[in-house]
């Protein structure tokens, strides 16, 4: 039977931040969708693959968190408003390619949305779960960067964007750790959520746009 949709780690608030957050996971699945799409394009594959990858990214690391806390069933097997979101946001960003060419940074700049929306969603579910706080952590980073491993795997993307930036998953990490700070404080999960996914989208545009890098070791002698 179907039942209505529940967005991760939020059935224990009110309606209203429910309702906030859900609209939020949905903005994040959207970048998710579209950044598939985009990876599809310049890999030159059909219109099929692109969806296949819009679905990638999007759900991938949602599923694994789901996985390991356990939860059943998979919160998208009965979200039909997630699954139309991801299917309308690839049709679109395919019907946009066919006209227009988009900036070359624009993969990493939507990919950057997504990570900051479902890296929150993912440490807000895991906190929900009463976790350990390293789990907490864990779980945001796996959230954040799973769907974009497999989309570059799939993509033939070799290192994926993950093992060639320094700092993405560092980014999760930062913004799993706002978050889990913010909720311990007692900040409301809305302003927590916000102000958590923009570190994590203020971190990867300075990556991309400043080149912020960690610093990288040296060999010997070097």
């Amino acid at each position: 039977m179907w039942r209505p949709a529940r967005t991760p780690g939020t059935g224990d608030l009110p309606w209203d931040h429910r309702a906030m957050l859900h609209v939020l996971y949905l903005i994040g699945v959207s970048a998710f969708a579209a950044s598939g799409v985009l990876a599809a394009y310049r890999a030159n594959m059909d219109p099929f693959g692109g969806l296949v990858l819009a679905f990638a990214a999007s759900i991938s690391g949602g599923t694994l968190r789901e996985v390991i806390l356990g939860r059943e069933p998979l919160y998208w097997t009965h979200d039909w408003v997630l699954l139309t979101v991801i299917i309308s946001v690839g049709l679109g960003t395919m019907l946009y390619l066919r006209f227009w060419t988009l900036p070359s940074r624009s993969l990493l700049v939507v990919d950057a949305g997504g990570l900051a929306v479902v890296t929150v969603i993912g440490a807000r579910a895991a906190i929900q779960e009463g976790v350990t706080p390293l789990a907490v952590l864990i779980l945001a980073v796996l959230t954040g960067v799973v769907g974009e491993v497999v989309r570059d795997v799939l993509c033939g993307e070799f290192p994926p964007l993950l093992l060639r930036e320094d700092v993405y998953a560092l980014a999760a990490l930062a913004g799993g750790g706002c978050y889990l700070l913010l909720h311990h404080l007692g900040t409301g999960p809305g302003p927590a959520a916000v102000v958590s996914a923009g570190l994590v989208f203020a971190l990867r545009m300075a990556a991309v746009y400043l080149g912020l890098q960690l610093p990288r070791p040296h060999r010997a002698g070097e």
